[in-house]
């Protein structure tokens, strides 16, 4: 695990304030996006932000959130953003010009919930529609319980963007406002490469991440190579 944190002395702004430069489209009084702005296409006029080079997605810095790009072989790669004890899932998809993949992957999704034993209902939220959904968990050994889970999606140009919120976030506006905010300051980068709709968009380590990565793992095995996250290699994470 790779773990990074801003340096103390850093300015500290309190989350509202951050969300309200993440450009246009956010609500100051409502405390969340209304909708009218990103997330962002590479291509769009989007706010200056500090942000993490993911490959397919530019992840904004928010105060008191860690981002983490998580690598497995069997799932391939996602990133989560996390504050507290609420997460965010993020992930790119490729999407046909038409665009409206969100309105089937939403009924997808609700049906999956349904045959494990959950339940959803669609909701007005400031990017659209989206699912406020009850998801059975269950941890090894242990009955199922049922958490809430808020499923965020956005059609971009050739690309859909997915959300899943977890935690006290997921049901708690004020909470899931923070979340909103950091959503509707992600960047998407397409790229102008052919995809099938559907097909995930390339996650990989920022540069900085990856170097750090590989000097550690050369000090301590010399003949360590860096594995190639869609092929083979365990799950890394860095958190920031």
């Amino acid at each position: 695990m790779l773990r990074r944190r801003r340096r103390e002395g850093d300015d500290h702004t309190e989350i509202a304030e951050l969300d309200a430069q993440a450009g246009e489209g956010y609500d100051a009084e409502a405390g969340e996006p209304d909708g009218s702005g990103g997330p962002w296409d590479i291509a769009d006029n989007f706010p200056p932000a500090e942000r993490i080079d993911c490959g397919s997605l530019l992840i904004p810095l928010h105060d008191g959130f860690d981002v983490q790009i998580n690598v497995a072989e069997e799932q391939g790669a996602w990133i989560a953003v996390v504050h507290e004890d609420s997460g965010m899932q993020l992930q790119a998809f490729a999407a046909p010009r038409s665009g409206g993949l969100w309105d089937e992957v939403r009924h997808e999704i609700g049906a999956n919930i349904a045959e494990s034993g959950g339940g959803c209902q669609e909701a007005y939220g400031p990017f659209g529609t989206e699912l406020i959904a009850q998801v059975p968990i269950s941890a090894e050994g242990e009955s199922p319980e049922i958490q809430p889970v808020r499923f965020l999606g956005f059609d971009g140009p050739r690309w859909f963007l997915r959300g899943v919120i977890s935690g006290p976030a997921a049901s708690d506006r004020a909470l899931g406002a923070a979340f909103n905010a950091l959503f509707a300051d992600v960047v998407v980068v397409r790229g102008d490469y052919p995809a099938p709709p559907r097909e995930q968009l390339e996650i990989r380590l920022p540069e900085e991440a990856r170097q750090a990565l590989e000097e550690q793992m050369e000090a301590e095995h010399p003949d360590w190579v860096l594995p190639d996250p869609f092929t083979r290699g365990p799950e890394i994470t860095e958190t920031r």
